[in-house]
């Protein structure tokens, strides 16, 4: 296929994608993208585009191909990296999670929701200590999301830091009330417990609500 072929092909196929979404015809639109991607592997792009709509179907051995086709064309997308690890850690592999977060904030230090997926694979595998820097660092960035704050005081909370967890607390008090009041019923219901296995650090309703978000 030429290159003037190629470039006309894949716009129709990509406006045709863009419609399905539109459309909610997910299975359309992952059809189209396909055949972008068989015309040209190397299109950035519609390969996101299809990993996305692959996990939004549940297709996540779908997905994790997409995405790993994806950083092997370009290994410097920070996005791709974070949603290797966002579905790593959905499939419960945390190592290769971890791994991914930690290389989507190497090439983007500024991508926060990385450095809070980083923070509950850590809080997960019992890596309490190193989870507070990423969950910090998360609410440098997003200053007004009340998920980071909440994450953050109650790993300092099982880890004893009643002090720490407090000042944590009051600040989200400010901007967030009624979530800060749910942080203070965790708080209140939860025994601190600095561990190192995942298993034995039980996620109250909240925090297994803020993990899915």
């Amino acid at each position: 296929m030429n290159p003037l072929t190629r470039l006309l092909s894949t716009w129709w196929l990509n406006r045709k994608a863009s419609l399905a979404v539109l459309l909610d015809r997910k299975d359309s639109a992952i059809q189209d993208l396909r055949r972008i991607v068989e015309i040209d592997p190397r299109n950035e792009l519609a390969r996101a585009a299809l990993g996305n709509l692959r996990a939004e179907t549940g297709d996540q051995a779908g997905a994790l191909r997409e995405f790993l086709a994806l950083v092997e064309v370009n290994p410097a997308n920070a996005e791709a990296w974070f949603n290797l690890g966002f579905i790593y850690d959905q499939r419960d592999e945390l190592e290769d999670a971890d791994r991914c977060f930690r290389r989507s904030v190497q090439l983007r230090p500024s991508i926060d929701r990385a450095w809070y997926g980083l923070g509950l694979v850590l809080v997960r595998s019992g890596k309490l200590h190193e989870a507070l820097d990423a969950f910090r660092r998360n609410i440098k960035l997003q200053p007004f999301s009340p998920y980071g704050y909440y994450q953050l005081a109650m790993t300092l909370h099982h880890l004893g830091e009643a002090a720490e967890a407090e000042k944590v607390y009051e600040e989200l008090k400010k901007f967030e009330p009624k979530y800060a009041a749910t942080l203070r019923r965790d708080i209140d219901r939860t025994k601190p417990q600095a561990v190192n296995r995942k298993s034995e650090v039980p996620l109250t309703q909240e925090e297994s609500a803020a993990h899915s978000t």
